[in-house]
């Protein structure tokens, strides 16, 4: 059974990727064919981008890009639950992106996003990042508006008809991180370059 995180993308104070994300978790816990776990970029308190080495080596010199490195190695694929701020994802997010590389390899990506545009565009920016990552990410995504799925902007009160979303691009999740993981055991069965 393969291992998907649901990933908090944001760390604003007052944000809204907390309720979406544990929205997202309740679905996902309903399902049998893989273990699903929360994970909030607000625990690890990455900084800008700070590590001498470039990623694609693996030479980690802080503590905090250890503990994030171990908690997305320990995956197989990954909800990213994310907002849209000015046509993007979350600083935050993209940048905890950047801190890794080899962990993020082989692995397969959704998206449940949100925004006046139902944050298709910050998705579309996720997917050119991810495949940069050799990240496989599915078709399906859950698109939530600020205006109809949030009452007064605020309060996250989804429509009825994003369960089935959720449960469809979860469905393409665990297909094709299970579909990789042979992949990521032939990475593993080599020596690091």
């Amino acid at each position: 059974m393969i291992r998907v995180a649901i990933v908090i993308g944001s760390t604003r104070p007052g944000r809204k990727a907390e309720a979406v994300a544990r929205w997202v978790h309740d679905l996902a816990q309903k399902r049998t064919d893989a273990s699903f776990e929360l994970v909030d970029l607000a625990d690890y308190n990455l900084p800008l981008l700070d590590e001498p080495f470039p990623p694609s080596t693996g030479k980690y010199t802080k503590d905090h890009t250890k503990a994030w490195s171990a908690t997305i190695a320990s995956f197989d694929a990954y909800v990213f639950v994310t907002p849209e701020y000015n046509h993007g994802p979350s600083g935050a997010l993209k940048n905890a992106l950047d801190f890794l590389y080899r962990e993020w390899n082989d692995k397969a990506a959704g998206f449940v996003a949100y925004g006046s545009a139902g944050g298709t565009r910050a998705v579309e920016q996720l997917r050119l990042v991810l495949s940069e990552l050799q990240v496989a990410h599915v078709r399906n995504q859950v698109a939530l508006s600020l205006r109809t799925d949030f009452e007064n902007f605020t309060v996250f009160k989804p429509a009825d008809h994003h369960e089935k979303t959720v449960h469809g691009m979860l469905d393409q999740l665990v297909a094709w991180g299970g579909a990789l993981a042979h992949l990521r055991a032939a990475r593993a069965a080599k020596p690091a370059p």
